[in-house]
């Protein structure tokens, strides 16, 4: 037994016999004689757990434990409490302590109040590892922290836990293979292949064997038989990009191997298979349904689940993410100068994610210095406009109250997050603890234009 224990009491009776108590269990124990010199040694270690007394002089177990609990998380914290003034011990847990002990408690009572804290770290600890995990596999290479990029990796968080075919939709450039590896990644497929098919790269003619496969013979230079994708990809992913280059002739074939999950190679036997299908395009498909030039029932059998990749000027908060992370990956000691990285920031991007890394590249091997100045940057992004709504205010000729101006931008930030806190101070891009002082400020609450101001989310 590897736990370790920080035990606070003034009573050096007391202190003695849970301590010999808890050594006798197989706890490391140290003792402290008040808050001070518990904190002392917080600040030098760091327990499993802390045992402390509520009532003690100078600093309190109350006072204490509000410091561990902020500065010292996956600590637990158990208060003793003598029967009179167990209502504190009831408002220390409300601040953050796991359990408390009234005193005098019996050794059972002590053991069992221990191991079961020290379980539920345990748990804490294991769902924590288990989160950072899943957040790992779904995120791989997905960099950004805009709301964005969070619903997309709560998307690809839920639909990883399914077989269900996923339809990626969006511009070129977005990343949309990034999101299908990530999909398969969390999947329990994880383990199996991760198989890739360009619709549009491969010619029609070549693209039914590229897909199902073809046995010897089968026709002119068929030399050797030959797997398609499909049996590729068995127990595992396939994903089919530019999927609204499917020539018309091969989508009834594709529509019979999603029903029956089935392939016939050209020339060969049937087999099965068991793929998950995650397919993307940049195309607007229901628009290619009503002219003809895309099989409805093949749309609906592809668009399971249907899931837009954002665009990079809709995440432009990511962008400076993005600049870093290719940086890194190149091992470039540069830094980019603040009226680069605004003019950076403001360009919309057309070619998203890819036209961005290409832009760093560029500028790696054309700067001059280890700063990035405006004048290293491609012609296109030195003359980026201001995206609409940005930058430009309207004021009157007359003037306008700065406080006004304010107030007004926090009674719309929580009108438009329907009154919670956090979404608003996302929005606005400062911390909560400010957005609350700016509300306690201007009188904005509950009854006020902005909102019932809730945490609902």
């Amino acid at each position: 037994m590897n736990e370790t224990i920080l035990l606070v009491e003034d009573d050096a009776s007391l202190r003695r016999v849970t301590e010999f108590q808890l050594a006798e269990a197989g706890y490391q124990v140290t003792t402290a004689e008040d808050a001070e010199e518990a904190l002392a040694f917080l600040r030098r270690e760091r327990p499993d757990l802390v045992l402390t007394d509520v009532r003690m002089p100078g600093m309190s177990g109350e006072e204490l434990l509000k410091i561990v609990v902020q500065d010292y998380p996956g600590v637990m914290v158990i208060v003793m409490t003598a029967f009179a003034t167990v209502e504190r011990a009831v408002s220390a847990m409300r601040m953050g302590a796991h359990d408390y002990l009234t005193k005098p408690f019996s050794r059972d009572g002590l053991l069992i109040a221990v191991r079961r804290a020290l379980e539920y770290r345990g748990l804490k600890r294991e769902n924590l590892r288990l989160r950072e995990e899943l957040n790992r596999r779904v995120s791989g290479e997905l960099v950004g922290q805009s709301e964005p990029v969070r619903r997309l990796r709560e998307m690809i968080a839920r639909v990883a836990a399914t077989n269900a075919a996923v339809l990626l939709l969006g511009e070129s450039g977005t990343g949309k293979e990034l999101v299908a590896r990530a999909i398969h990644h969390a999947s329990l497929r994880e383990k199996k292949p991760f198989v890739t098919v360009n619709c549009a790269a491969i010619p029609e003619q070549l693209l039914e064997s590229e897909l199902f496969g073809h046995v010897r013979g089968a026709f002119t230079g068929a030399t050797r038989d030959r797997e398609g994708k499909f049996l590729q990809a068995d127990g595992g992913t396939l994903f089919l990009d530019e999927i609204g280059e499917l020539p018309l002739a091969l989508q009834p074939k594709l529509l019979r191997v999603l029903q029956e999950m089935e392939v016939e190679p050209v020339g060969g036997r049937t087999r099965k298979v068991d793929v998950r299908i995650v397919a993307a395009t940049n195309r607007d498909l229901e628009a290619m349904v009503e002219k003809g030039d895309f099989r409805e029932d093949l749309y609906y059998r592809l668009a399971v689940i249907p899931l837009q990749v954002p665009a990079l000027r809709e995440r432009r908060e990511d962008i400076p993410l993005l600049i870093r992370h290719f940086l890194d990956r190149q091992g470039a000691k540069v830094r980019i100068r603040a009226d680069a990285m605004e003019l950076l920031t403001r360009y919309d991007w057309p070619g998203n994610v890819r036209e961005l890394q290409n832009c760093i590249e560029r500028m790696l091997v054309l700067a001059g210095s280890d700063e990035i100045v405006p004048d290293d940057l491609p012609p296109t992004v030195q003359g980026a406009e201001v995206p609409s709504g940005q930058g430009v205010l309207n004021l009157p000729p007359e003037g306008y109250s700065l406080e006004q101006l304010e107030r007004e931008a926090v009674e719309q930030a929580l009108a438009r997050c329907g009154g919670n806190q956090s979404q608003a101070a996302r929005f606005l891009r400062i911390p909560r603890h400010t957005l609350i002082y700016r509300m306690e400020k201007y009188g904005i609450g509950k009854g006020a234009r902005g909102g019932n101001t809730s945490e609902t989310t």
